[in-house]
Order: structure tokens, then sequence, then C-alpha cells
């Protein structure tokens, strides 16, 4: 497990790498792809802020400064983060301890103007770019608990894709649609599931 010390002087010490490495070591996030064109730092802030919320250590300096880091790197242009698997993680670490606010809703109107007819999402920003179940699913996994998120996209639809594919879908989709699952046909106020717990076949 990755201590806040060692949280910190990673990141002071631009190891973003080893430190998305280290923070999503056992939990489904490990086995997730980020598109290296978009770096590492961003995606470590985001699971850096899950696991500190996690911790009860919100109330540490590093904390504030990794909120800061995923403001600054916010798109002024869409409103997300590179894509959106991250734009999904960044918008779940602001979220955490009931966090709101104008970034959260260009975040939430970035996905919603994404995703497809569908109900999917591409797995890059540009919209006309072919859906990706991998990517839905990981932002399922995210954000389908949060009823402001819910509310923003075409969530339903989402859903409905991935059950009426059923047994149909392969390999990482089903994988990730199994964890997203969880959180989006539970009820919104049911307590939040313990990622750490959950592995990938």
């Amino acid at each position: 497990m990755v201590t806040v010390r060692q949280m910190e002087r990673e990141w002071e010490g631009r190891k973003y790498e080893k430190l998305l490495a280290g923070l999503t070591a056992a939990r489904p996030e490990q086995l997730f792809t980020f598109d290296p064109a978009n770096g590492r730092a961003i995606p470590a802030a985001a699971i850096a802020l899950v696991r500190l919320d996690e911790l009860n250590q919100s109330h540490v300096p590093l904390y504030g400064r990794l909120v800061r880091a995923l403001l600054a790197s916010q798109s002024a242009t869409d409103g997300g983060w590179g894509d959106p698997a991250v734009t999904a993680l960044c918008l779940r670490a602001l979220m955490l301890s009931r966090g709101n606010g104008l970034a959260i809703e260009r975040g939430l109107d970035y996905l919603a103007g994404l995703q497809k007819d569908d109900g999917l999402w591409p797995a890059g920003p540009i919209r006309r770019m072919a859906a990706d179940p991998v990517t839905t699913a990981f932002v399922l996994y995210q954000l389908g608990d949060k009823p402001v998120f819910r509310a923003a996209v075409r969530f339903d639809d989402a859903v409905q894709w991935f059950e009426s594919k059923g047994k149909r879908l392969s390999g990482d989709a089903k994988d990730w649609w199994m964890l997203a699952r969880m959180k989006c046909l539970a009820p919104v106020h049911a307590p939040a599931m313990f990622p750490e717990m959950v592995t990938l076949s």
C-alpha cells in the first residue's frame, strides 16, 4: 500500500508513472490502459485523491495540491481531461466529500456531449470516433453511483446497451461491465463498494 508520504514524494518528484502504478495495484484501474499520449500526471492525481479520501486523509496539504492540479488541467475549451475515461476518473475524484461546482458541471457536459446515440462513449475525445464498450464500462464504473452523473448523461441508454448484449460481451468489456454493473444497478443510496476488493479476471 502506498503511504501518504510516498504519494507526496512521488507527486513532488514528478514520478507519475510510479505513483499511478502503486496506487492502482490491486484495484481494477490497474488493468485499464490509459492513453499514453495524455500522460500519467492527471490519472495519478485523480487516483491519489480517491485513495486519500479512502484513508480519511483529505485534510493533508497534498490533497489540496492534487485538487488544484486537476482543476488547472481541465480543458478550457471542452471541459474534459483529455478523453472520457480520464474525465470520468477526475470527476469521481472531484465529487468526493460531496464536491460540486463549475468544474464538475463542465466535465459532465463534456461526457454528455461525447456520448453516442446508443449510450456508449468513444475511447477518445472526438465525437465521431467509434463507440468503445471498455471505455463506456470504465466511465460507468467510475460514476455510475452518482445521481448527478445519471441525470447529466443518457445513463439508462448506456446500461440498456450492456444489458442487451449480455453474454455476447467479451474480454475487457465484459469484465469492466461486471464491475460497473454493481454500481449501476445498485440503489443510488447504497454504500459504495470497496474497489480494492474486486479484481478482474
